[in-house]
């Protein structure tokens, strides 16, 4: 191997016993080689069930209906978001934007088009299309391990009109998303032998394996190496150390019976340790640059499983119900309690992504990153007015600080308000809305893909 070829598998993998792990961009190791270019980075963070959106006249509007008060610049944040207020230059909330080839269609039967906005339709026969991911990952794959990260709470693609995946490929197929914690986990590692797997598993730990290169390639690095370095060690033993109580909230079994009684032997604490603990894989993901791409869902529509307990988190019943029980006392209060929590795992993703130097050296990670975070329906399932906010991507050309509202007729975000039932969604919407489609056309054209359209939709979104 000559000395070109041994610096970039040094900057690539830290290797020890079989075990590689995956480095984030060293300065060292790339003298004499071109700078890397910064990487550009998306997420989609797709949530069920739609959120809390009570009534103008309900006690609950004030503190409880998830749209933001006010103007682009001057937008006042609900009891639902004010956990992004520290973030607040650094997101964008969006109102006015759907998808028109599903809006006749009950939120249960939407996930699977919020990334493609096809026409999957309500019943019948059944055709997607590829998802917004999958068509920068085709790009973006060129240069990581991993073309895209495919998570989800359920794992597996789901059914039709019953996805547990957001990605889809281009014929339209479900990509399957992954679950466990520990799965994703060792994508980030490589196992020569089957000696070197069981070595793993009985050491618990990977660093453990790699601990000795791991001091030897430390004393060669700069100073600035050393530091990117050492964090990024940080964070991948903090994530083995919790995905252990993590693996156990996807393991416990849900029995096909009313889980709203079920006790179970993971606790709320190991709720927020999933949640966590998937949201620092796909950082890990990133710091790495093992992926530019992610998706998760926190679970598919109207199921249970491992995502409607995730609201044990904050005290709740299962997550799902929670949509159906806003006329029981406190019951917009939980909706919004458990919409908040999203908000505020998200908000804290955001954060780590902002608190890291991008380790090119332009800016912070966030910097680099479109993170957006989303639901396919908003008011008990409405497939209108979907509540979407997006982070960072400064250097991308995104400016944040802003509640952007669009289209006609919904100024106070009161279209669908207050529907409580099925009948709700099947009623006449007088509000019109913007194809999500154009917002997407924006995204990948500030990600570097040359493209006009979308979904059928073409040019980009004004004001973004």
């Amino acid at each position: 191997m000559d000395d070109k070829s041994m610096l970039l598998s040094r900057k690539t993998f830290l290797r020890g016993t079989g075990v590689a792990l995956a480095l984030p961009w060293l300065e060292t190791f790339a003298q004499g080689n071109p700078v890397a270019e910064t990487p550009n980075r998306f997420v989609s963070i797709y949530h069920p069930d739609g959120v809390g959106l009570p009534l103008k006249s309900d006690p609950a509007w004030e503190d409880w209906s998830w749209f933001p008060r006010g103007g682009e610049k001057d937008f006042k944040l609900s009891k639902v978001l004010d956990v992004l207020e520290p973030l607040r230059s650094d997101i964008t909330i969006y109102s006015g934007l759907s998808h028109p080839a599903v809006r006749r269609v009950h939120g249960h039967s939407n996930a699977d088009q919020y990334l493609t906005g096809a026409a999957t339709g309500g019943h019948g026969a059944y055709k997607n299309s590829i998802s917004l991911d999958q068509v920068y990952a085709a790009q973006a794959g060129e240069f990581t391990r991993h073309s895209s990260l495919v998570m989800s709470t359920n794992g597996g693609v789901g059914g039709p009109r019953g996805a547990q995946t957001q990605s889809f490929n281009r014929q339209g197929r479900p990509i399957p998303a992954m679950n466990k914690p520990k799965q994703i986990f060792d994508m980030l590692f490589v196992t020569s032998s089957k000696d070197a797997a069981l070595r793993l598993a009985r050491s618990k730990s990977a660093l453990d394996l790699l601990i000795t290169n791991a001091r030897s390639l430390g004393r060669q690095l700069s100073r600035r190496d050393q530091e990117t370095f050492m964090q990024y060690l940080d964070a991948v033993r903090d994530t083995e150390v919790k995905l252990a109580k993590a693996q156990k909230w996807v393991d416990t079994p849900v029995p096909e019976v009313d889980t709203q009684n079920l006790h179970l032997d993971a606790e709320p604490k190991e709720a927020r340790l999933y949640f966590q603990t998937m949201y620092q894989l796909i950082y890990l993901a990133f710091l790495s640059d093992s992926t530019r791409v992610a998706t998760f869902q926190l679970g598919r529509e109207n199921g249970e499983g491992p995502h409607d307990l995730l609201s044990r988190a904050v005290g709740l019943g299962g997550a799902h119900g929670l949509t159906h029980s806003v006329k029981n006392p406190n019951g917009w209060k939980n909706l919004g309690t458990y919409n908040r929590y999203q908000a505020e795992e998200f908000g804290r993703f955001v954060q780590k992504l902002k608190d890291t130097p991008e380790p090119t050296g332009n800016g912070n990670m966030l910097d680099n990153t479109f993170a957006m975070h989303g639901s396919a329906s908003s008011s008990f399932h409405l497939s209108r007015n979907y509540p979407i906010i997006s982070a960072g991507g400064k250097n991308l050309g995104f400016t944040n600080g802003r509640y952007l509202k669009f289209g006609t007729g919904n100024d106070d975000n009161q279209a669908g308000a207050g529907i409580l039932s099925d009948a709700g969604w099947r009623g006449k919407i007088e509000n019109e809305e913007l194809p999500l489609a154009q917002l997407f056309v924006t995204i990948l054209q500030r990600l570097g893909v040359e493209t006009e359209s979308f979904a059928g939709y073409t040019g980009p979104l004004s004001r973004v």
